[in-house]
């Protein structure tokens, strides 16, 4: 009787000990890069392997692994060449974004497959990776043309790029060089303000959208391009990120999760979407008007 007192005893005053609560898992993050080398418009003085260098450095200061896709009908000659130098100097990988940037529900399969091909004829021997980010993330309204091509890819060897986190990062970048084009440092901090603003209230739409869809936070892959003005903003979106709790993984490490698993082609239907589902403001004409 004395044993059994005893251990009640003891079980009582560990339930009394306040144990700190186990910590959730920090929301991971796997950042890309569309369009090298080049999204235009650039400012005086910018160019696609200036916009690079600055999105290399900064990546480097945050060791933060990213992923570009590529057109490797875009920019002047020598550029593609350049950038993609800097770029694996940098270890970054790189997949297929269409040689042309073409959008498939415009095209059609044939045009479409034939871009992938005539880029990876490009970039191949460089050390692209069997990665597609569709142009537009137009995948095929028509299910019949999107299942012609994910059979393409599957042939291919390719996976999906998919996209869960999109804050349509490209829409500041021509207000951008507008301002810059007229000296109007008031109108670019107000572009800087609300790019960041954007950035926030998109990663939390997605991390309710995933919690309540999924009771966890699946890895989110965040779609950027090589703007003059995302490469100005990226020390600044890098910082907000990690406030928030994100880390920041290679891209092929957030797809082995299951929730994408659409993204190998041979399995049906589209690949996940973006988690937010409520519209952003963002800029347009209306800011540095010509």
């Amino acid at each position: 009787m004395a044993k059994r007192h005893a251990g009640l005893l003891v079980a009582a005053l560990l339930a009394a000990i306040p144990f700190p609560a186990l910590a959730a898992p920090a929301p991971q993050m796997a950042l890309t890069f569309d369009d090298l080398p080049a999204h235009p418009p650039y400012p005086a003085g910018e160019s696609p392997v200036s916009v690079i260098d600055a999105i290399v450095a900064s990546l480097k200061q945050e060791r933060a692994p990213a992923f570009g896709f590529v057109n490797a009908g875009k920019g002047k000659p020598g550029e593609l060449g350049t950038v993609l130098a800097h770029w694996r100097a940098a270890r970054l990988p790189f997949g297929n974004h269409g040689y042309d940037h073409l959008n498939l529900d415009k095209v059609g399969p044939a045009q479409f497959v034939a871009e992938i091909d005539r880029n990876q004829a490009v970039l191949g021997p460089d050390g692209m990776k069997r990665l597609l980010r569709y142009p537009f993330l137009a995948e095929g309204r028509d299910p019949a043309v999107r299942d012609s091509v994910r059979k393409a890819l599957a042939e291919r060897g390719y996976r999906i790029a998919a996209v869960s986190l999109s804050f349509d990062d490209w829409a500041w970048n021509a207000p951008y060089a507008r301002c810059s084009a007229q000296g109007n440092a008031a109108a670019i901090a107000d572009l800087e303000a609300r790019y960041l603003d954007a950035a926030r209230s998109d990663a939390k739409a997605a991390r309710a959208a995933s919690q309540s869809r999924f009771g966890r936070d699946v890895p989110y892959v965040l779609l950027l391009h090589v703007g003059a003005f995302g490469a100005r903003m990226l020390p600044r979106l890098l910082a907000l990120y990690r406030e928030m709790g994100f880390r920041f993984i290679p891209l092929e490490e957030a797809q082995r999760d299951r929730f994408y698993a659409s993204t190998d082609p041979a399995r049906p239907g589209p690949s996940p979407a973006l988690l937010r589902t409520t519209p952003l403001t963002k800029p347009g004409d209306e800011v540095c008007p010509s």
